[in-house]
């Protein structure tokens, strides 16, 4: 690699690390003031686990060309004999890792323990992460073979974490107040500033992707500001019309989704395509957080609704988008070419079932070892005290 080539790749992880905090923000500002410190925690400790762990072998497990399609061998474990390019595409492919396992904090906030936390996101990492990575970001794997498109993560990560959310909250049970109570924000403005993070580090997300610093990563970027401004549009139209208020947690919240349904296609569609796709993800987002109280789960911050909803919009608009023109390798419906549709679909579901089945089967194992919640006394009580005897807004 050129060192241009090697500087934009550090650049872009340092960025994607920043997400990790901006996520803890994002999700901090939204749970009640007695959990704050507890969502902050459960992001930023996902940082040294999950590195210690990509370290020993969560990278050779994805990348080690010693494997299968489904999973790599241990020839890579301590990142041994990694040149230059391969150590700084494990950089970057790591934060990408930490903050796939952070985004699955935000459904369970408020009544999970802190222990079960750091086990859950050690096997996660360890057993669900590689296998899909694997599967689409190394050369080789089962899902890429078939042809699947996945510019920067839209399966990997957001359909991953949303799907497994949804596993975790129902092995887990609501909140004791979940239906019960409102539940607000308890700082709209922290909010605000995560998602500002969020929004930057985005950049090195899907630029990153390009893995070099040139024309794609420019398609790529501007395919980021362009899809997160959409999302924004789209989600504030709607719920303007339908509510009468747009509103500051709707703003923030279709960024993110605008932003999630972009990163499977940002490299390989035009500026008025990504608009598209970020106004479509805002939309869809939207409405299924508007739907979440049907169904028979608690998601607290609207995991499910923007991650894994925003996720499987973008990774199907692939098929319709894409356009060798713009850096992908296969043409989309609107460039005349039905090539994408089958490969889409078949690994946004085959991801979505696999992902689910794992993170139950780890989540039911964990609960009958050391059980997943807080009692009830600690819930009512705050998690910052029960879990971390702190409080982020301690009286004078």
């Amino acid at each position: 690699m050129n060192p241009g080539d090697i500087a934009w790749l550090l650049v872009s992880a340092a960025l994607v690390l920043l997400m990790t905090p901006g996520l803890a923000l994002f999700y901090g500002g939204m749970v009640r003031i007695r959990h704050v410190l507890n969502m902050l925690m459960m992001n930023l400790v996902a940082i040294p686990i999950v590195t210690i762990l990509w370290v020993i072998g969560t990278y050779s497990l994805m990348f080690d060309e010693a494997g299968n399609p489904l999973l790599g061998g241990l020839g890579a474990a301590g990142l041994a004999g990694l040149g230059t390019t391969a150590l700084v595409g494990s950089a970057l492919n790591l934060m990408f890792a930490i903050i796939t396992v952070a985004l699955i904090s935000g459904a369970v906030a408020d009544r999970m323990k802190f222990t079960a936390w750091v086990a859950f996101a050690a096997a996660w990492s360890l057993i669900v992460y590689p296998l899909v990575g694997r599967s689409l970001f190394y050369g080789g794997g089962v899902l890429r073979e078939l042809g699947a498109q996945d510019f920067a993560g839209g399966l990997v990560v957001h359909v991953s974490a949303g799907v497994s959310a949804i596993a975790l909250v129902l092995v887990l049970g609501p909140r004791r107040s979940h239906r019960k109570e409102p539940i607000r924000p308890h700082s709209l403005p922290l909010t605000m500033i995560g998602a500002a993070l969020l929004w930057f580090g985005w950049f090195g997300f899907n630029a990153g992707s390009a893995g070099a610093a040139g024309e794609t990563a420019v398609t790529a970027f501007m395919a980021t500001q362009v899809a997160a401004a959409a999302g924004m549009a789209g989600w504030l139209a709607l719920e303007w019309r339908l509510t009468g208020s747009p509103t500051l947690l709707g703003a923030v919240s279709g960024v993110v989704a605008g932003l999630v349904a972009v990163t499977p296609a940002a490299g390989y569609i035009s500026p008025v395509s990504a608009m598209a796709v970020g106004a479509l993800g805002g939309l869809a987002a939207y409405g299924a957080v508007r739907m979440k109280h049907r169904f028979p789960f608690d998601d607290a911050l609207d995991v499910v609704g923007i991650h894994l909803v925003g996720g499987v919009v973008g990774s199907l608009l692939v098929a319709v988008f894409a356009n060798s023109s713009f850096g992908g390798s296969a043409d989309g419906l609107l460039a005349g070419s039905a090539g994408l549709v089958w490969p889409q679909v078949a690994s946004t579901a085959i991801v979505a079932a696999g992902a689910f089945a794992m993170t139950w089967v780890i989540a039911k194992a964990l609960d009958s070892l050391i059980g997943l919640r807080v009692s009830d006394r600690e819930e009512l009580e705050g998690l910052d005290l029960s879990q971390h005897e702190e409080s982020a807004y301690s009286p004078e």
